[in-house]
């Protein structure tokens, strides 16, 4: 009984993984500008420059401080070479990605620009 229940089993371990691990995907390309919020007495964001980057192609980025790689898994996208290495952003919703810090979205926002 023990042995037939084992084998029942092993379909279900050998799934697990590959249902943890999200779908690798990319993201739309374009110039995304990078802002903090602004304040109700003010401007309604704060332009960072430095924080800005474009998707050239399918896993290609470019920023100002050069160039480099991402990957998209799931809701989050990674820059994986380059200047920005190791930068995490989460994908907010179709061209709006907020910057994780210490493991949380930050006020950062980055949003797609057509021009």
């Amino acid at each position: 009984m023990i042995r037939w229940l084992s084998l029942l089993a092993i379909p279900a371990l050998a799934a697990a993984p590959v249902a943890a691990q999200e779908m690798i995907g990319t993201i739309e390309r374009g110039v995304y500008r990078c802002e903090l919020p602004g304040d109700a007495g003010g401007p309604a964001s704060i332009a960072q420059p430095e924080e800005s980057f474009t998707i050239l192609s399918a896993s290609r980025y470019s920023s100002p401080q050069g160039n480099g790689t991402y990957l998209r898994r799931g809701s989050r996208v990674t820059m994986t070479s380059g200047p920005r290495n190791g930068t995490t952003y989460a994908i907010v919703g179709d061209g709006f990605l907020r910057k994780i810090e210490n493991g949380e979205p930050s006020r950062l926002r980055c949003i797609r620009s057509d021009v």
